[in-house]
């Protein structure tokens, strides 16, 4: 079983993808859309899905630092929602300081321009989705 890393944005998403044993993680894509058509981005998330035969998507849960929910978190709760009513499994993963670390890791290891190419939502969503099968695997034991 498959999963996705989704990194959200007011106008992105960034993708990762694990692979089939959910050991490594992997940046795959990001999803551009016009700004706040969450619509726009679900629809060619899809597409990702059936491609991929993702079977449940890990999407970061933007929480304040005193862990309260503000305006990010309500968007990320929202499209959720929207996910879930298409069908999708969606499971919820703490995200707090996941872009401020993609971008000390690009920082290291020399990367220019970091978010030229939206580099940082893309490895966001990396960090999202190997710190949920980590607390997955760890739970199990």
């Amino acid at each position: 079983m498959q999963y996705l890393g989704l990194d959200l944005g007011t106008q992105s998403l960034g993708v990762s993808i694990s692979d089939k044993t959910n050991t490594l993680v992997s940046p795959l894509t990001l999803i551009k859309f016009p700004a706040l058509q969450y619509d726009i981005a679900a629809q060619e998330l899809i597409k990702i899905i059936k491609e991929n035969n993702i079977a449940a998507v890990v999407l970061g849960l933007p929480k304040n630092m005193d862990n309260s929910l503000g305006f990010a978190a309500e968007r990320s709760l929202n499209f959720k929602d929207m996910l879930e009513q298409l069908g999708i499994i969606v499971y919820l993963e703490d995200e707090r300081l996941t872009s401020v670390e993609a971008q000390n890791i690009m920082k290291a290891n020399g990367v220019k321009k970091i978010n030229k190419q939206g580099k940082t939502d893309v490895l966001a969503a990396v960090l999202i989705l190997e710190s949920y099968l980590k607390r997955m695997k760890n739970e199990k034991k």
